[in-house]
């Protein structure tokens, strides 16, 4: 049965926190994980090597430590508990940060392989943060403010993309900018000494019989496995847009016949703004629908949109291009819902494991995306090879959302 709350109780609730220090966690989680896409071509290129061949590659190592550590963390996350990764994650990843910072005085090995060393380890420890968070926060609120307090998570945390964009130009050099990331990450730690324990985990934790963080499990009940992939193919879209158009701005630009190049920090800067309104928007879009999927698949439509004008309109500019990377990332906004869904279909005993496995694994298909990208961009051009990727990533999306269940009024104190 649904509560009425006053304004002033929504209020308290909304920025009770848990909701403060998961959108803190994910602001500092987020300028990390894109610090190097940001900084890619001045720091592989000053480190001597060629940013177009080495660069794809490190990110690549850097995703495959996203998806590593989504199911490290998920699992550590309904063994030992929601606060256990949020510590354990952001240490792991600011350590490695501060580390990225001093590569230009590295002697003692290549610096390219201490680079692809550095970001994987970084990768492994930004997986914990956002489904650690997400988990926590729809786990302390009530069910009528879910949605609002997760999208106020990632509304104000996708920001950090943005912040790192302009660190980087204020700072005058790339390696500041990565101590800067790992600096903010510890000073986080002092603020998440007094964030209490879910209370669902800790009445399922006190269960000595029910089988907690077993990533396994869904993968040996079907309609679980089938719903686990749904979850996945649902955030497709929103890292084909940011891992492909984004990122690799440089190329589609040259392609599209713009004389400007386009800078792939600015194009990511953009894009994330534009998530960042999104993301505020998502919540209260489900709010008002009383429906997540309905506001997820408006959105992804919206974002497909938007993906066919940026190829096919005929682009001639660079602000032009940063125009669609906000519109692209206004309509991928529906992120926060998509790891709140994930979150919602399974029970409390491997609702962390979901909850981080699954945003990681769509980072993680970031890899398998630019291995098709860059080997098909050869024989079939750039806006082709992008055109089909997006194509699969939309189609996957959109059925995925059409045939999940709906968790808009899912009571979540259940277990597998």
């Amino acid at each position: 049965m649904s509560q009425t709350f006053t304004f002033n109780q929504k209020i308290k609730l909304l920025f009770s926190l848990p909701v403060i220090i998961a959108a803190l966690g994910y602001f500092v989680d987020i300028y990390d994980l894109l610090l190097y896409s940001i900084v890619r071509i001045p720091s592989v290129t000053e480190l001597g090597y060629n940013p177009d061949t080495l660069g794809p590659i490190i990110n690549s190592w850097q995703m495959g430590g996203l998806l590593l550590g989504g199911i490290l963390w998920g699992v550590l996350g309904d063994k030992r508990g929601r606060l256990s990764v949020l510590f354990g994650s952001i240490i792991t990843y600011s350590l490695a940060n501060i580390a990225c910072g001093f590569l230009p005085n590295i002697n003692f090995m290549d610096k390219g392989n201490a680079y692809l060393i550095l970001r994987f380890i970084a990768g492994i420890g930004l997986a914990g943060e956002l489904g650690a968070g997400i988990t926590l926060v729809s786990e302390s609120l009530p069910k009528e403010l879910r949605a609002i307090g997760t999208s106020l998570v990632a509304g104000f945390g996708l920001f950090g993309a943005v912040v790192a964009k302009f660190t980087v130009e204020l700072s005058g050099h790339w390696s500041i900018a990565y101590f800067v990331g790992g600096g903010m990450g510890l000073c986080l730690l002092l603020l998440r000494v007094g964030v209490i324990e879910s209370g669902m985990y800790k009445h399922v934790k006190a269960d000595s019989h029910i089988q907690k963080g077993n990533f396994w499990m869904f993968f040996t009940n079907w309609n679980r496995f089938v719903k686990y992939m749904k979850c996945i193919g649902i955030g497709l879209p929103t890292w084909f847009c940011i891992g492909i158009l984004a990122t690799l701005g440089n190329q589609f630009g040259e392609a599209m016949g713009i004389k400007e190049k386009i800078d792939p920090g600015l194009a990511i800067m953009w894009a994330y703004i534009g998530i960042s309104a999104g993301d505020f928007m998502s919540g209260f879009i489900s709010q008002w629908l009383k429906s997540r999927k309905k506001a997820i698949l408006g959105m992804m439509i919206f974002t497909a949109v938007g993906v066919i004008l940026m190829l096919f309109s005929g682009v001639k500019s660079a602000s032009m291009y940063y125009f669609y990377c906000t519109w692209l990332g206004l309509g991928t906004g529906y992120w926060a819902m998509f790891v709140t869904v994930g979150a919602e279909q399974f029970g409390t005993n491997i609702r962390s494991t979901a909850a981080t496995t699954i945003p990681n694994m769509v980072r993680g298909t970031v890899v398998l995306m630019t291995w098709f990208f860059l080997s098909f961009k050869i024989s079939l051009g750039v806006i082709v090879a992008g055109s089909i990727l997006g194509l699969i990533s939309f189609f996957i999306g959109i059925y995925s959302t059409a045939t999940i269940p709906e968790t808009h009024d899912k009571d979540l104190d259940f277990v597998e």
